[in-house]
C-alpha cells in the first residue's frame, strides 16, 4: 500500500499549520465527494493536475 505524505509534511513543506492544511484537505474531500486522500489522488490524475511522466526531483 502506498503511502502518502503526512501532514505535517505537507505543512512544513507548504509554510503552512497542520490546521490549515487539514482544512483544506477536508474541504477538498466535501466538494469533491471523496472518501479518503487515495480518492483525491485519483482525482488529480484524472484531471490532469498530476502528470505520471513529469516528476519533480
Amino acid at each position: 500500500m502506498g503511502r502518502g505524505p503526512l501532514v505535517t509534511e505537507i505543512a512544513q513543506h507548504l509554510h503552512l499549520s497542520q490546521a490549515t492544511v487539514k482544512t483544506h484537505i477536508g474541504r477538498l474531500l466535501a466538494k469533491l465527494r471523496a472518501r479518503d486522500r487515495a480518492q483525491l489522488v485519483i482525482v488529480a490524475y484524472e484531471t490532469g493536475l498530476v502528470d505520471a511522466r513529469r516528476r519533480n526531483a
